[in-house]
């Protein structure tokens, strides 16, 4: 399908003939379509079987079948056949008008054509049958019909068309399973005490929530009391419960525990990360890759291509063949255009796509679009941002040491200047002052240098809080406080220097926890050939212990945010595939400007809106099984792609006659439509494979 195009209710797209993606989610299923054709596909296989049996009973010694006469099988066939074409065949038809209408030729264009054909020739036959020269003129002096051919050829169409629209609801079950993940009603606290039972759609921000043990929490926001755990299973796929204490952040649709939990709702609605998770892989299904593009580009010209063959087929049979010419004729050409039809090559790319959105959205990983699918198995290397990617994201405060000034009133100098500043390591010096009580005052003048440091005034002392090089540019002396400084960064520290009133008066060493799976998720892409690079704000000492700790190819220390896309850029120029995979507004650039950008789930909106990926709980893990279902995929699409095509190089000789002159062998247009539906129906099965791993 084209993804400009945009409906209220299902459909087919106008352009191609494909069913339409839903642009959003809903747990509702919508089966009208499929249902219609069901039931036409039903009347269909009722009135084609006697048809069929009426048809092909003078081959088998039948000359007068059930006593009839060779005029009233005529008729009998039409009044059988009529329903099957134009009833259970109208949405080929409809499809087929729109093509020629759209002037965009597409696999119903052959169908709708070849139906066409057959179906005019009988109408012809039975009401002007004078029309006909002796050569179509069967030994009781009848002309030939083809009403079971068409119909038959409509059945199977129709029965192809099933079996995609159910292959395509089970690919977006994934996308139902999710949303049914989400409670219906919520606790809501009212300031009286009181507790209410509302619906969800009802809660919005601010709104104080009770989560009873054993419910679902109903949207994101923050524990404001109460100790429990919680199953996060459906975003990590971890069994084991989390802790949940005041302060912590909960995810709705997770499980609570045994213990009572107050919350505040701070994302509801279409804000929350279950929504967004539905929202894009909603999004990503509407999306084409550019193996499809191509593929697309292959069947519009093979479609013009199979229109000239089949005229050929029937100019050299009206030409040379045997007698009756135009018989063999019009059934060769009928049989080049449905056996023609690149029905597999349509769903080939398409189905494989969706079922691999589907899968990865069940794994936690998002694809952006389709795009991002083909392009995750090209990847050689991979940038990692160190905080929030490669480790928790959370610094804490581990060591603080002052000279010349009370360590108490240094701390609360640095913590009061770094107040306003939204960086990881200012929050955890101001954490780190807190958590000894002590009083911050209010900053004046304050003023932050992207990846460097800040700036303050604090009762009108001057004071600097930032890197060794922040300072020295500022002409304040750190010399004396480097070798205390470099025996922090050799415990993957990150050291931050204070100077008050131009002097360096204290040091403060930061320390962001390693994820538990971090080393699982590099050694991993390392075995698979990805080639891992850290980008760091941090001092060279401190990136090389990490590094080291984790066996990272290359470490990039002292880098500014803005440089960080810089870098990418520098490594896509020396011939690899970049992916980066961070979580900050800053690493948003860098996410654009790689080959796939990788969002942890757990970071910012802006980086998840500029990456192509998202690890919905921002376990790097997710790489690794992203490359290894990208690579299944673009294989399936291959296969997909090899069968369709070669079915069709090999079945569009034979319905010509290619083997006739030699062997006698002629391929009923029957048939040809049988062998048609078959190559789409082993396209979709091939396609399901993914959802086995």
């Amino acid at each position: 399908m084209h993804p400009e195009i945009l409906r209220e209710t299902p459909g087919d797209c106008p352009i191609c003939g494909m069913a339409l993606v839903p642009v959003a989610g809903t747990t509702e299923v919508d089966d009208r379509e499929l249902r219609d054709l069901t039931r036409r596909m039903w009347h269909g296989i009722a009135l084609s079987i006697p048809l069929v049996i009426l048809a092909m009973s003078p081959m088998v010694g039948f000359r007068e079948p059930f006593g009839l006469m060779p005029k009233a099988k005529g008729w009998i066939e039409f009044i059988l056949g009529t329903p099957v074409v134009l009833w259970v065949g109208w949405p080929i038809l409809r499809k087929f008008w729109i093509s020629l209408a759209s002037r965009s030729l597409n696999m119903y264009s052959l169908i709708g054509l070849g139906v066409s054909l057959a179906y005019l020739f009988s109408l012809a036959a039975i009401f002007l049958p004078g029309l006909f020269p002796d050569e179509f003129r069967e030994h009781d002096g009848a002309v030939g019909t083809y009403f079971e051919a068409a119909a038959v050829i409509v059945t199977l169409v129709i029965l192809g068309d099933v079996l995609q629209l159910r292959a395509m609801g089970q690919t977006s079950q994934a996308i139902r399973e999710l949303l049914r993940l989400a409670p219906n009603l919520a606790w809501r606290v009212r300031e009286d005490g009181a507790e209410e039972q509302v619906p969800l759609e009802a809660v919005a921000k601010g709104d104080r929530l009770r989560v009873k043990p054993g419910e679902k929490i109903p949207v994101d926001g923050t524990v404001v009391s109460g100790e429990s755990r919680v199953d996060e299973s459906m975003l990590t796929g971890e069994p084991v419960p989390v802790f949940k204490k005041q302060g912590d952040k909960v995810t709705g649709a997770t499980i609570n525990g045994n213990g009572s939990l107050l919350m505040s709702a701070e994302r509801v609605g279409s804000e929350t990360l279950l929504a967004k998770i539905v929202h894009m892989v909603a999004e990503a299904q509407r999306t084409r890759a550019p193996i499809q593009r191509m593929a697309d580009l292959i069947a519009a010209y093979f479609v013009q291509v199979v229109v000239v063959i089949a005229t050929l087929t029937a100019a050299v049979w009206w030409i040379a063949g045997p007698e009756p010419r135009m018989t063999y004729a019009l059934l060769n050409a009928i049989a080049v255009l449905i056996i023609a039809c690149p029905c597999a090559v349509g769903l080939a790319t398409p189905i494989s796509m969706t079922v691999a959105m589907g899968e990865g959205a069940r794994a936690g990983i998002l694809f952006r679009n389709a795009e991002a699918i083909e392009r995750m198995r090209e990847i050689d290397t991979l940038v990692v941002d160190k905080t929030g990617t490669l480790t928790l994201g959370k610094p804490a405060l581990t060591d603080f040491i002052a000279r010349g000034m009370p360590e108490d009133l240094a701390l609360a100098l640095m913590a009061a200047a770094e107040q306003p500043s939204e960086h990881p390591i200012a929050h955890a010096v101001v954490e780190g002052a807190k958590s000894r009580h002590l009083a911050l005052k209010t900053a004046g003048a304050f003023e932050t240098f992207n990846g460097l440091g800040v700036q303050a005034e604090i009762d009108g002392r001057m004071v600097l809080a930032g890197s060794k090089d922040f300072l020295r540019k500022r002409g304040i002396e750190t010399k004396p406080w480097e070798a205390t400084a470099e025996s922090l960064r050799e415990q993957a520290k990150t050291v931050v220097f204070l100077a008050v009133d131009g002097m360096t008066v204290a040091i403060a060493a930061v320390a962001d926890p390693i994820k538990s799976s971090t080393s699982e998720a590099i050694e991993a892409l390392k075995q698979s050939g990805v080639r891992i690079v850290m980008l760091t704000g941090d001092a060279r000492r401190t990136a090389a212990a990490v590094a080291s700790q984790l066996g990272i190819d290359e470490a990039l220390a002292e880098v500014l945010p803005e440089d960080k896309a810089v870098h990418v850029k520098r490594l896509q120029a020396e011939g690899r595939k970049v992916a980066m995979a961070g979580d900050g507004i800053n690493d948003a650039p860098a996410l654009a400007a790689a080959d796939v950008g990788i969002a942890m789930g757990t970071g910012t909106d802006v980086a998840m809106e500029s990456a192509g990926v998202t690890l919905v709980k921002g376990d790097l893990r997710g790489i690794a099984r992203a490359a290894r279902l990208s690579r299944a995929t673009m294989r399936n699409i291959r296969q997909n792609l090899v069968f369709a095509f070669g079915y069709n190089a090999l079945g569009i000789p034979v319905a010509a006659g290619l083997l006739y002159p030699w062997l006698g062998i002629l391929l009923s247009p029957i048939f040809a439509g049988a062998a048609m539906a078959l190559s789409s129906v082993s396209v979709v099965m091939n396609a399901l494979r993914l959802r086995r791993g």
